[in-house]
């Protein structure tokens, strides 16, 4: 117990410098590349560090906590190795195996903190950095706005050739009823507009099918307002939402998606897998060391 509490001081300790050391030289360089940009916008320092930098450090903590660790293991190793502590701990009948357990015990511990930081304390630090990167750094954002499909309901499907995010408008829509792999109905229009006030969609210059059987039948129509299942923030999801979900909002974010059968519903897989496999590199990466 006295080896693994000597041993696991060293590790923890020097992972914490290691970890101090980078995330300086990280947060540095990101200063000096965007610091025309903060300048640009007339941002003072403490408006910089309270609505990004605070957000901005816990995620790169998090980021290069794994090779932190891979760096800190053979760091303490070649040091114990420098000093022949590692021959005397040998030669006093301690196994290898043994020997490995302090490092366990200790990318175990880093590996807990890490997972609890990226499903859920992170995600809501992330809510002002990412909001900051937008409106700052990376400027507005235009997210799916061509080629548009969206479930909006068992069996209505929605296409948006081009929607403007600007002005909550799209152009060349339809609207298609299927039933047992089958067309029931067809709503076609130029344009189609978000109406603030009264919560619902206008169509302009409309189109109406109906297949009833062997039979069509045709309806014209100018405006038409309907209500539909979709609010105009669908259209115009930040490209960085998944960074400010939390591990229960990206499971409920992925099902949403997947109901509407979004075609960026990757995305969110990928950062949930990549929250359960961050965390346990550390464990890999100790053993690497």
């Amino acid at each position: 117990k006295l080896l693994d509490r000597y041993i696991l001081k060293k590790f923890l300790y020097s992972f914490l410098l290691v970890l101090l050391m980078l995330t300086t030289i990280i947060t540095l360089i990101d200063f000096t590349e965007k610091n025309g940009q903060f300048i640009k916008h007339k941002l003072e320092y403490q408006e910089i560090i309270d609505y990004y930098y605070r957000g901005y450090i816990p995620f790169i903590i998090n980021f290069i906590a794994p090779i932190s660790v891979f760096v800190t293991t053979v760091f303490v190793t070649s040091r114990l190795a420098q000093r022949t502590e590692i021959i005397a701990i040998m030669s006093s009948g301690v196994h290898f195996l043994r020997f490995l357990a302090p490092y366990l015990a200790g990318a175990m511990a880093i590996t807990l903190c890490s997972f609890v930081l990226t499903g859920w304390v992170l995600a809501k630090a992330n809510m002002r950095r990412v909001a900051f990167e937008t409106e700052y750094i990376d400027g507005f954002f235009h997210s799916r706005s061509q080629h548009l499909h969206i479930r909006i309901a068992p069996d209505r499907y929605l296409y948006v050739d081009r929607y403007r995010t600007y002005n909550n408008s799209g152009t060349h829509v339809t609207i298609e009823t299927m039933k047992d792999n089958r067309l029931l109905e067809k709503l076609s229009a130029k344009k189609i507009k978000w109406l603030q006030t009264e919560e619902k969609w206008r169509l302009q210059d409309w189109t109406l099918r109906k297949i009833e059987g062997l039979e069509e039948h045709i309806q014209l129509g100018s405006t038409l307002d309907t209500v539909l299942s979709i609010h105009p923030n669908d259209f115009c999801m930040n490209p960085k939402l998944h960074e400010t979900l939390t591990l229960p909002e990206l499971y409920a974010q992925i099902e949403t998606l997947k109901s509407q059968g979004a075609d960026n519903v990757h995305i969110f897989l990928t950062e949930k897998y990549v929250r359960y496999m961050s965390p346990f590199a550390a464990i890999v990466l100790t053993f690497m060391g």
